[in-house]
């Protein structure tokens, strides 16, 4: 529900987070999505815009077996999403990135495909990375069936029977996509050829609509096999439970260097989500209609934090504190809000006293839940040129650059790099998948070709290196002396305009977690049931509980 906002010019510097407090690994990997998250970015546009959707192409046998184009018709682009389901053996089932077969490929077309295009792509997008797509795709994708799941429908729904809602809440998904590639890779288009579009200029938009279309075609097929199965006795999926199932995503290592690899990206969505939380701390006594909201907020996140499963020990122990969590929050507001200065802000800070990390991060979510004409504007910021912050500037003084160390990286300036447990694990890539890894730096090869993914180490080391420079001159003569420090000199100029831009934890330590940097990730996507399978893999869902195409045709998101 949104409320009608009060002025969103207020002053907000008082309200705002610090950098130190809110880029911490621990802090990051307890993020929930936001209505700010890019599917929910998405979806307002199209409703707003009124886009239409269509499937103009089924061609699936009786087996799954085909294909089919879904299309999403805007104001003034189509974009495609081509489908291939194909009929693949248990033994060759595998959410590996080595993986070399799927039970469905896709890919996302500019525009309509003719049927030149369809064979081009049949030929191609089956074989993912094997293959090659050209810049009138988007994205390159596959998926797995949730097999225990995806059988249970079809046999239900084949038997005039709906599925079991235990066993639709224990999974949340029919397929889960084991990769969505975009941005130029294997032929797709750069990112450059896009990002001026308004529809597409958020992070993430071409791959959000992947997903979301891909949903539509589980249902679909799913559909289909029933009735393929049952004949006349065959009934379809009902509405509610439809809605009640995302696409499932299972992510790897491969996904976390992102965040310190785009460091103008991050400080733009951490700055826009910081910004709506100070907007809505700064606001004076709510409305009933906010505090409704609010309460509904809850209600639904409560309702969704009870579907989540793991066996994991990290994400049992999250889940308990979050429920935990969930009962105080429900306490306090029962009470809430009371005749005081700012009640908005004096949740936040009870929350700040009372709750875990995991449950402040949920109580954030909540709060700007019912704040979408104060906040959802911001969403706007959250695109980044990184190319405008690449070049040096080296006409600052060493005196100032030692200040901003000083200012502004002294969290990592305080890490004893002596410790071998700080410096135990390095960042490198994989000479077969060219995918990021993780090793072992006293037990594992590949330290020589590590990864520049070690920010508060060279940090140390720019530092001692400026230390032992003579003189007080520019940037420019200590880059002519020491060239190595090139990169992460140009990461210290970045971080004077962009706060937000550094991980303030030591990334190759001995207790850093990956997950914690894949979860703030999937959080801005708006994943939702994170279930990881160990510190460096995850399953999530998308897209759970939200409308379908269908369900945008001049109807509400509410």
């Amino acid at each position: 529900m949104n409320c009608i906002s009060l002025d969103p010019a207020i002053d907000t510097t008082a309200f705002r987070r610090s950098p130190d407090q809110v880029m911490r690994l621990k802090r990051m990997g307890s993020a929930h999505p936001t209505r700010l998250s890019f599917l929910r970015q998405m979806l307002r546009r199209m409703e707003t815009e009124s886009w239409r959707f269509d499937r103009p192409l089924w061609e699936v046998d009786d087996k799954g077996v085909g294909r089919a184009v879904y299309r999403a018709i805007g104001p003034v682009r189509t974009y495609s999403l081509v489908a291939f389901s194909h009929e693949l053996p248990d033994d060759m089932r595998s959410d590996r990135v080595i993986a070399t077969a799927w039970d469905a490929t896709f890919a996302l077309f500019d525009g309509d495909p003719t049927l030149e295009d369809l064979q081009r792509l049949a030929a191609n997008v089956p074989l993912q990375e094997a293959g090659r797509i050209s810049p009138r795709e988007l994205t390159l994708s596959r998926a797995n069936r949730s097999v225990r799941l995806f059988a249970h429908v079809v046999d239900r729904l084949s038997q005039g029977l709906q599925p079991d809602p235990a066993e639709i809440a224990a999974v949340g998904y029919l397929m889960r996509t084991t990769a969505v590639y975009g941005a130029g890779k294997f032929g797709a288009a750069d990112r450059a050829l896009i990002a001026q579009r308004d529809e597409l200029s958020s992070p993430f938009q071409a791959e959000m609509l992947t997903v979301w279309l891909i949903r539509s075609f589980c249902a679909d097929l799913v559909d289909h096999l029933a009735a393929a199965r049952g004949g006349v006795k065959a009934v379809r999926m009902e509405d509610k439970v439809r809605r009640s199932l995302g696409v499932g995503n299972s992510t790897g290592l491969g996904m976390a260097p992102f965040l310190v690899r785009h460091p103008v990206l991050l400080n733009n969505w951490m700055e826009a989500r910081e910004e709506a939380l100070a907007r809505v701390r700064a606001q004076p006594m709510p409305s009933a209609e906010a505090v409704q909201g609010l309460r509904d907020a809850f209600d639904a996140f409560r309702k969704n934090a009870s579907l989540w499963r793991s066996d994991h020990p990290l994400q049992t122990t999250k889940l308990a504190e979050l429920r935990a969590d969930l009962e105080k929050v429900a306490e306090k507001l029962a009470g809430w809000p009371r005749p005081e200065a700012h009640p908005w802000n004096a949740l936040w800070k009870w929350g700040e006293a009372e709750l875990t990390l995991e449950g402040q991060e949920a109580l954030l979510s909540m709060m700007l839940e019912p704040h979408g004409p104060l906040i959802d504007a911001l969403g706007d910021r959250m695109s980044a040129d990184e190319g405008q912050t690449q070049r040096i500037d080296g006409s600052m003084t060493i005196a100032a650059l030692r200040r901003v160390l000083r200012d502004t990286y002294q969290w990592a300036l305080d890490i004893d790099f002596s410790d071998p447990a700080n410096t135990a694990r390095f960042w490198y890539v994989s000479e077969e998948k060219l995918e990021p890894r993780l090793g072992y730096r006293q037990i594992e090869d590949g330290a020589a070709l590590e990864q520049p993914l070690c920010i508060a180490r060279l940090i140390r080391e720019l530092h001692d290196a400026l230390e032992r420079h003579e003189g007080d001159g520019s940037v420019a003569d200590f880059l002519m002396h020491h060239p190595e420090h090139r990169f992460i000199l140009r990461r210290v100029q970045i971080a004077m305009h962009h706060p937000f831009a550094e991980i303030r934890d030591n990334l190759i330590s001995a207790e850093m977690l990956p997950i914690d940097m894949m979860r703030c990730k999937l959080a801005f996507f708006g994943a939702s049931r994170f279930d990881p399978r160990s510190d460096k893999w995850v399953r999530i869902s998308l897209f759970q509980g939200m409308p379908y195409p269908d369900d945008l045709d001049g109807k509400s998101l509410q």
